[in-house]
């Protein structure tokens, strides 16, 4: 499989490793009877047979990748596609919004472990997108719990027993409704082998949930009303016709209406943003709409143009909205999505409750109302939240600017954003660039990944959730200060970016990492694997395209024949 070539996969093959596996698949995760409830015989097949018949069009899609990034290192820029300005220009709409999904002015996202999923759905938010990607270290405890998890909240049967605090967690009667979001295209599901090769981790999350519980959103609904995804990572028009491809395969495997499955795309890499129109036709039976993957879409920025040192990022906490190339990038999404008759989705809001600190929780959600009204006054139909302390806030937010409307649809068309250019698009980011921008991103890199590496795909840190979207952040624009030998601004101090002064910083965080979570914590966990993948990753001479590519590495773990052992 192109891209899957990182990987060290000695085991030797066998057949099942305890599971009921169809021909020519071999589970390599460790056996569980509850596992074994998702990996049925039929379910693997589906899965199967999604590979067979795609693997050829994700592999063309990834070399049509590596082709746009080699034009980009050798100075091109990214634009709007001749070949398809029909498709832009011409007056078609995607298919009606599901009136189940027609409100959606708060979604929560989180990972899928048990807890997070009672409680995201109870959370008072619209929708709840489970994450099988960012906010998911891809362990195989974690992925197949997570698809047990989601059976179980489709059935309406799942329960939480919290024994330290003597609790049992269950669904409320009315509940967020659910979305999934499956990992890219670009990333490999290494305990499960399809013909030899590792499987497409996305087919494997979008087939196991949809063979298991399509038939629960079926009952009584038919077409539109799910199940619904959030699909990401895409550069262009051709991975989201694949989508649709993989769509129009499940239902006709199903027996179901040809529309009954949705899916918002995320716009968060740079390509993307010229293609919107193109991704909506491609998916325009299937879609609800695009959202502004913000945090992927600033680290896309630095990806798309690592060759190039005239877009260097000032420190990441200035690359907000008020960027000209980030508010061009939202106004064009809001166009777009209006003009096609879907939603237009807003960006995430990370802060967290500062339970300990009044004066400065109130402070943090200021910022998040400023950020949401934003949102709603340019047209957006609703947002992201990380922590259902921030959805009263949101939900007021859109509440009063939007009345009894549930979404902006066919009141914000935005046609305004007619000017924008691809110049808009592609502006330089301003600001400074600091030591203390340096020393953050090393910070929050290292611990990011150090959970990540334990299991760990959502983390708080200095009163932020992050995930491995903003890890990424951190980590390409280290790379990019160093590549490019960047001045730092701010404190006279006249000092450029050397792999020496990085080293420096790198041991002084350490250090500090190990004063903030204490010297026991610090040595039974990753820290230190974590500093050397992390480091290994900034001063590489090339970018590697995404840092948990290189850490999966680490967390695929393949059992005997038979073996229960975690």
């Amino acid at each position: 499989m192109v891209g899957m070539d990182t990987y060290d996969y000695t085991m030797p093959a066998k057949v099942g490793f305890g599971y009921n596996a169809p021909e020519g698949v071999d589970v390599r995760g460790r056996f569980d009877e509850e596992f074994a409830r998702i990996l049925t015989k039929d379910a693997l097949s589906f899965v199967a047979d999604l590979q067979r018949e795609f693997r050829g069009h994700v592999r063309y899609a990834m070399e049509c990748r590596r082709e746009a990034k080699r034009r980009y290192n050798e100075g091109g820029l990214p634009g709007f596609d001749p070949a398809t300005r029909a498709v832009r220009e011409g007056q078609w709409k995607c298919a009606a919004v599901p009136p189940a999904v027609a409100d959606r002015k708060v979604e929560i996202t989180g990972p899928v472990d048990r807890k997070m999923v009672i409680n995201a759905l109870n959370s008072g938010a619209k929708v709840f997108m489970a994450d099988f990607e960012d906010a998911l270290s891809p362990s195989w405890e974690n992925l197949m719990r997570g698809q047990v998890n989601l059976k179980d909240a489709v059935n309406g049967t799942i329960s939480y027993q919290d024994k330290a605090r003597n609790r049992v967690y269950k669904l409320n009667d009315q509940i967020a409704k659910l979305f999934v979001r499956p990992r890219g295209w670009h990333l490999p599901e290494a305990h499960i082998f399809i013909d030899g090769e590792p499987a497409i981790g996305c087919l494997v999350d979008f087939g196991l949930y949809f063979f298991h519980n399509y038939a629960s959103f079926r009952r009584g609904q038919g077409a539109g009303f799910g199940p619904f995804f959030y699909l990401p990572k895409m550069e262009n028009s051709r991975e989201a016709k694949i989508w649709n491809s993989v769509f129009e395969r499940a239902e006709k495997m199903a027996g179901i209406e040809r529309g009954s499955i949705r899916a918002t795309v995320l716009i968060e890499t740079l390509p993307a943003v010229f293609q919107m129109d193109e991704i909506l036709y491609e998916l325009r039976d299937h879609s609800v709409g695009l959202n502004c993957g913000r945090w992927d879409y600033i680290f896309s920025y630095v990806k798309t143009f690592q060759a190039h040192p005239d877009r260097l990022l000032p420190d990441r906490v200035l690359v907000g909205m008020g960027q000209h190339f980030m508010r061009s990038y939202s106004d064009l999404l809001i166009r777009t999505c209006h003009r096609r008759g879907v939603h237009a989705m807003g960006g995430m809001a990370a802060q967290i409750p500062i339970r300990d600190d009044p004066e400065a929780n109130n402070a943090a959600l200021e910022l998040v109302r400023k950020d949401k009204l934003r949102e709603v006054k340019a047209g957006h139909d609703g947002t992201w939240a990380a922590h259902p302390g921030l959805i009263p806030a949101c939900m007021e937010i859109f509440n009063s600017n939007m009345g009894n409307a549930p979404n902006q649809i066919e009141t914000m068309k935005r046609e305004d954003a007619t000017v924008l250019t691809a110049e808009d698009l592609l502006q330089q980011p301003r600001g400074v660039r600091t030591l203390e921008g340096l020393r953050l991103n090393t910070r929050v890199g290292i611990q990011y990944l150090a959970a990540w590496l334990t299991g760990t795909g959502s983390v708080p840190l200095y009163n932020l959730m992050e995930d491995a979207a903003t890890a990424e952040i951190s980590r390409v624009q280290n790379w990019q200060w160093l590549k490019y030998g960047v001045e730092l601004d701010g404190g006279g101090l006249g000092v450029k970016v050397t792999v020496d002064l990085f080293g420096r910083v790198v041991e002084e965080e350490m250090a500090r990492i190990e004063r903030e979570v204490g010297r026991d914590k610090f040595r039974t966990g990753m820290y230190k694997e974590a500093s050397k993948l992390f480091t290994r990753q900034c001063t590489a001479k090339t970018l590697d395209d995404f840092l948990t590519l290189d850490a999966y590495n680490h967390i695929v773990i393949h059992h005997p024949k038979g073996s229960s052992k975690l």
